[in-house]
């Protein structure tokens, strides 16, 4: 059983559950994702403004809702790569729905 299988208290709401995956300033970092894996530093400078701790936190919390998985390959230097689980890819047409809705958006208030 995965981390998001044993949460006992999520919204009643279904809405409200899938904005609590995914909402937030920088848990949406999840579509730098889509196409490959990525290591921690890429993703930072990826994600103008983020700061470590929490670019960490939010991967953390990715991990612990089942969305993304993390790699350590145990080397020195340290190589970790992150990437979308299939849950994380199921996600995928929601994030590409809001970019869509945010780019017909902006067209109309600009």
């Amino acid at each position: 059983m995965t981390a998001y299988e044993e949460k006992k208290e999520l919204p009643a709401c279904p809405v409200a559950t899938s904005v609590s995956l995914i909402g937030g300033k920088w848990k949406l970092l999840i579509r730098n994702l889509k196409s490959c894996t990525l290591r921690f530093n890429e993703l930072q400078r990826d994600l103008d403004g983020i700061s470590q701790r929490v670019l960490t936190h939010s991967l953390r919390q990715m991990i612990d809702d089942g969305l993304v998985y993390r790699i350590d390959y145990h080397e020195n230097p340290p190589r970790v790569d992150y990437g979308l689980t299939d849950f994380g890819k199921d996600m995928m047409p929601i994030i590409n729905a809001l970019a869509d809705f945010g780019n017909y958006y902006k067209t109309i208030v600009e």
